[in-house]
């Protein structure tokens, strides 16, 4: 069969669950492997976590006999990371989500996993309530990055057709006209500006920024700005 009429790799959709989602954790700290389990023990109703692995042999043998729903996936380990182990296990396991799990945030990091098929990238500080959360939205199809990483992924695959679109939880917070605030507030512009550009009052215009305010938890509008651009919504 020529190039031209290979047909388009299939995906596998998510299917209804009768029970918590399946978890292998990989990680070659055992005292955070530990950790990990313990938080994910609060969320038993959610998420179970099937097995474990330190190194990369043993989470490509261990992915192979659990078959689990999600690997939960260090990027950082002796003998090749989990970008290996992406490399190694998802071709013989196409139906199993990998999400990783992090103390780095750095662009390289993100943009290396998530090339190799991972499905989203959380950073360690994450909670064990948020890691719950983030391993059943895997698992259900959606594309989970802790904040600002998502930017690193937009930009490395602008240019790619069909990219699966990226959720950040905060910014999901925001209606679209809030948004719209926002960008024109880290751009510079003056509230009376904002109201003339949105045709809307100025009142309305403070109103959306206490909203947006509240819904970030930040308190004025030069880290308002900031955290626009981290989200490249400049």
């Amino acid at each position: 069969m020529s190039e031209s009429e290979q047909q388009p790799e299939e995906t596998t959709a998510p299917v209804a669950r009768t029970g918590p989602v399946r978890v292998f954790l990989v990680d070659d700290h055992a005292l955070f492997r530990t950790g990990v389990k313990a938080e994910l023990d609060a969320a038993k109703d959610q998420v179970e976590v099937v097995g474990e692995a330190g190194s990369v042999d043993e989470a490509v043998a261990g992915i192979a006999h659990f078959k689990p729903d999600v690997v939960l996936l260090d990027v950082h380990m002796p003998d090749g990371g989990g970008a290996e182990v992406l490399r190694r296990a998802r071709p013989a396991q196409p139906e199993v989500v990998f999400l990783a799990l992090s103390v780095s945030d750095a662009a390289e990091d993100v943009i290396a996993v998530i090339r190799n098929g991972a499905r989203g990238y959380v950073t360690k500080t994450i909670s064990g309530r948020e890691l719950a959360d983030a391993v059943c939205r895997v698992a259900e199809g959606d594309a989970v990055f802790s904040p600002r990483l998502a930017g690193f992924v937009l930009d490395a695959f602008a240019d790619r057709p069909g990219a699966a679109p990226i959720r950040d939880p905060e910014l999901d917070l925001l209606t679209p006209r809030e948004r719209d605030v926002l960008r024109l507030l880290a751009r510079g512009y003056a509230y009376k500006e904002i109201a003339s550009e949105l045709f809307i009052s100025i009142k309305t215009v403070e109103t959306h920024v206490s909203s947006v305010l509240r819904k970030t938890q930040l308190s004025n509008r030069y880290e308002l700005s900031r955290w626009a651009s981290d989200r490249r919504l400049v």
